[in-house]
């Protein structure tokens, strides 16, 4: 399912220009964190549940490749962290789905403002 919404149309370009950009021209502060609009708009219930259920969809299935690599390196590995997050961004998920419903319900949109903040940290210590 490839659908189109007002996901930023700026990010595809953004992320290559970022990988090739030149980090000595970044000053401190962009250098340690940067913002990326990835989704803002006004959606009909139906789209904004496409939306965030594909970005929901996605992160549990980032954890669960993440276990499943885990557990082929070690089969007596403890994914209990990764479990944790996948059963939180479930609940997330099933938020956000009651959420969305409210809105349809009173046959009103929703405005997403998804705003995504990448922090570089220092794991050298």
């Amino acid at each position: 399912m490839n659908l189109m919404y007002n996901i930023c149309p700026r990010i595809k370009s953004l992320i290559i220009n970022t990988a090739i950009m030149d980090t000595n021209a970044l000053t401190k502060s962009e250098k340690i964190k940067q913002k990326f609009q990835l989704v803002k708009g006004d959606f009909t219930p139906s789209e904004a549940s496409d939306v965030m259920m594909s970005l929901i969809d996605e992160k549990i299935n980032f954890h669960q490749k993440q276990r499943l690599q885990k557990w082929e390196q070690n089969h007596k590995s403890n994914s209990d962290e990764i479990d944790d997050r996948i059963n939180q961004l479930e609940k997330e998920k099933q938020a956000i789905k009651e959420f969305i419903t409210s809105a349809r319900n009173s046959k009103s949109n929703l405005n997403i403002n998804g705003i995504l903040e990448i922090t570089i940290v220092d794991n050298q210590q």
